[in-house]
């Protein structure tokens, strides 16, 4: 007797559907699951032994062999024991096969037969709807997840007899629903605010330009001086996310298990802060079994590093691909994965070792060698992928005692979408959303200068000894400091204050 069912399986951040199909044949009893099972789908049949018969079901005596196809494409998880549960009782006649070509079925089984939570039931549910199924069947954790999706039925179920009786057509589920609007406002606020900041305006302004234009930027200032206290306000400040942006971020804590119950729709731009001591496969991804790192979680947010200089090398250096390409590429013998990493990688870092260098107070006890060892720990390339590099000097007294409000982050992320309004115009039709990402070809067409700007540029770069790529990011950066003005030409005054924007250039040449 044979019988198929439907369930899916992740691939990155998507999933596809899954045929599991159930063989029951005379012979001794024996239970085999086939098509590149892990270690966990393997150890599906003792769960399902238990929670059949628990749940008042017989086990047939008999030789099974449940297929999971396509076979060439490595299953993983433990959402495969609800469709191989009900591919044994439809193979057996308890189950008619009526309704399970509708529904794409996903749940781990207690021993007892109630169903447990799973990962990546958002992509899951995507997947059901472009395959043009009724709907998707799962544990009641997961169904306001798989809910965000439009057009299908999610039901969520909470044990193995409750998926048997409504797929008998004894019992109805009630398809979950969420309002998509609220979730949005919801998931949109944050708990920080620029108006707690006191002082630093200087650093509020680059940090307005960095979100504007979607450019890296790099914080140099002393222990103390509200460095991580900025970096954490900056999604605040940034364009809401769009509901496909939504999905795609959502998707990503799905399939790495880090998504909360309580949070269908991850609206809110994530923040992502990871300690030095990470590893290289912890940033961006991979493992025996391939999940997404620091670089992907961020994706659409903020990835912030401080202590830049503590990271290991090898870790700093496999940013430089992800940081260009908006995406990270795992291969491995069997599959090759890729994870989005659209990112704006805010870094900090003291400006020597001991972190008093140039401070009025404190006396530096670094020697000139030992600033530079410091400072040479982040390369040159990965320098030159950071656009604006500001300086971060220490509170003054009179500006923490200061009891007037500063500008909220409303004030300035209204600035910050007209910014962008004018750059998405700029570039419709192309796959370029902001002024970080222009190629040469599109800093020649929205870059010209006018003469007093040319000729200030010409000096600084002949001056400075400024490299091409550094010609090009000060071009990038002016031409956002211009959109935010309004202004459709790049101006001297855009071009001064974007030349500020590079400090290290300026004092290591």
């Amino acid at each position: 007797m044979l019988a198929k069912v439907l369930s899916s399986a992740l691939i990155g951040i998507d999933a596809m559907v899954v045929d599991v199909e159930v063989d029951l044949a005379p012979g001794l009893p024996t239970f085999a699951t086939v098509g590149l099972p892990d270690g966990a789908v393997k150890e599906s049949k003792d769960r399902v032994r238990a929670a059949l018969k628990n749940s008042g079901y017989d086990f047939p005596a008999r030789r099974i062999t449940a297929n999971l196809a396509p076979a060439d494409i490595k299953k993983e998880g433990t959402g495969f024991d609800l469709p191989i549960s009900i591919g044994i009782l439809a193979a057996t006649g308890v189950v008619k096969p009526t309704l399970l070509q509708n529904y794409i079925l996903l749940g781990e089984l207690s021993l007892d037969g109630s169903l447990k939570s799973i990962r990546g039931a958002l992509p899951m549910a995507v997947a059901a709807k472009r395959a043009g199924l009724t709907g998707i069947i799962l544990p009641l954790e997961n169904a306001s997840e798989a809910a965000v999706v439009n057009g299908i039925e999610v039901l969520g179920a909470t044990t193995l007899s409750q998926v048997v009786e409504f797929l008998s057509g004894r019992e109805t589920i009630a398809a979950c629903r969420v309002d998509l609007d609220e979730l949005f406002s919801n998931a949109c606020e944050y708990g920080e605010d620029f108006s707690e900041v006191k002082g630093q305006e200087h650093a509020k302004r680059a940090m307005e330009v960095a979100a504007s234009g979607g450019h890296n930027m790099l914080m140099i200032g002393p222990p103390g001086s509200g460095k991580t206290m900025l970096a954490r306000r900056i999604p605040t400040i940034l364009p809401q996310m769009s509901f496909d942006e939504a999905i795609e971020t959502t998707k990503i804590f799905s399939v790495s298990g880090m998504l909360d119950r309580d949070r269908s729709l991850l609206a809110a731009r994530p923040f992502r802060s990871p300690h030095h001591t990470i590893s290289d496969v912890g940033l961006i991804g991979g493992g025996t079994t391939p999940k997404p790192g620091e670089v992907s979680l961020a994706h659409n947010g903020v990835l912030f590093l401080d202590e830049l200089p503590e990271f290991k090398k090898n870790v700093l250096e496999v940013l430089r691909q992800p940081l260009e390409d908006g995406r990270v590429t795992i291969s491995r013998s069997l599959v090759s994965l890729t994870y989005p990493s659209r990112v704006m990688l805010v870094a900090a870092m003291n400006p020597c070792p001991c972190g008093y260098l140039s401070d009025p107070i404190h006396v530096c006890s670094c020697t000139p060698i030992g600033i530079h060892r410091y400072r040479s720990r982040i390369s040159g390339p990965l320098l030159d992928r950071i656009d604006i590099h500001i300086e971060v000097p220490a509170v003054k007294y009179r500006d923490l005692a200061d009891r007037n409000e500063t500008e909220s982050s409303s004030e300035i992320a209204r600035r910050v979408e007209k910014s962008r309004a004018i750059q998405l115009q700029r570039y419709k039709g192309t796959k370029i959303h902001c002024n970080a990402q222009m190629t040469p070809r599109f800093i020649k067409k929205h870059c010209e200068l006018d003469a007093a700007g040319s000729r200030m540029l010409e000096l600084v770069t002949d001056r400075l000894g400024f490299s091409a790529r550094t010609y090009n990011r000060i071009l990038k950066v002016a031409r956002t400091i211009a959109d935010l003005a309004g202004s459709e030409h790049i101006r001297e005054e855009h071009i001064a204050e974007a030349i500020q924007y590079r400090s290290l250039d300026r004092k290591t040449t």
